[in-house]
């Protein structure tokens, strides 16, 4: 890590790579120690399908916040890394084997995971491409753009392009749960301001949840253990017996086990699939003013 006293670094770097690309990764995450403002996070070697994963749902789950996160992956060509890893919404991974190429994929992609290949590309050439990717600012002049501003048309497109490609994996679904989800009539629930739910099976139990931006889950526990896959939306899960929190977003799997108390807070309008072991209940461990007071204290007053 690059970085000193206790500010926290500009930059997170995740870093991982098959045994094809571990050399050429092994020389960038050196070469990325020594800058400063950038932690690196170094996952190691695995499988170019595992590692990938592992690379795109940290950088995709990553919490917006005084660090920015970003990825860094290597395998024998670059390409089937980024194939994986661009499996997960807001990743946008681009395989480089020019200085060019990183500058046109910051410029025009917004790049937040760079791969490389460990066959084709030397250690120093490797370098080259890294620290033009992490110089390049989105929407710079490129080479793309022959080295000057972009045009009003291509900057008003590109102002807008990144948050257009990260609704496309929630603009159509053919996830069974999703499909199962359309047409439902929710019903409140009255111990849970912002909550509504349509049990779909009773023992063991399963149901739909949504909760509207800004709720809170006071501490409360089950009799049963219980799984959440999230739908979409954004939350927080602190799991107060084992001290322990967890960011989830689209996608997102949690099991709590049967009697751990915990407590929530959603960030964004939030659906997600839930089954309890068996029958659903509920006891409250605290009241709403006070769990808001602890999330609070929490987060450090950033909502």
């Amino acid at each position: 890590m690059a970085t000193s006293g206790n500010q926290p670094p500009a930059l997170r770097i995740y870093a991982g790579a098959d045994a094809f690309g571990c050399e050429l990764k092994d020389a960038l995450v050196s070469h990325l120690r020594s800058q400063p403002g950038i932690e690196v996070v170094d996952l190691g070697t695995d499988k170019y399908y595992t590692i990938a994963e592992r690379i795109g749902q940290h950088v995709s789950s990553a919490r917006s916040g005084a660090s920015e996160s970003r990825g860094l992956l290597a395998c024998g060509t670059g390409v089937g890394v980024s194939i994986f890893a661009n499996k997960f919404p807001r990743i946008y991974a681009a395989t480089c084997t020019s200085v060019d190429d990183a500058i046109n994929a910051r410029s025009i992609n917004g790049c937040n995971v760079l791969a490389v290949g460990g066959m084709g590309t030397a250690p120093d050439e490797g370098v080259r491409i890294l620290d033009a990717w992490l110089q390049t600012p989105f929407k710079a002049p490129c080479p793309a753009s022959g080295g000057v501003p972009w045009p009003e048309d291509i900057q008003a497109f590109l102002d807008t392009s990144t948050e257009e490609m990260a609704r496309i994996p929630s603009s159509a679904s053919n996830c069974a749960i999703c499909c199962l989800r359309k047409g439902m009539e929710f019903e409140p629930v009255a111990i849970m301001p912002g909550a509504e739910m349509k049990i779909v099976r009773e023992s063991p139990t399963s149901a739909i949840v949504k909760f509207a931006a800004g709720s809170l889950e006071p501490a409360h526990h089950h009799t049963f253990g219980h799984d959440v896959l999230v739908m979409k939306g954004r939350k927080k899960v602190w799991n107060i017996n084992k001290g322990e929190e967890y960011e989830l977003r689209e996608g997102d799997y949690l099991f709590t086990p049967a009697g751990d108390v915990h407590r929530v807070k959603y960030f964004e309008d939030t659906e997600f699939f839930i089954r309890w072991d068996g029958d659903w209940d509920i006891f409250l461990d605290e009241d709403l003013k006070a769990a808001a007071d602890a999330i609070e204290n929490e987060l450090g007053g950033n909502k």
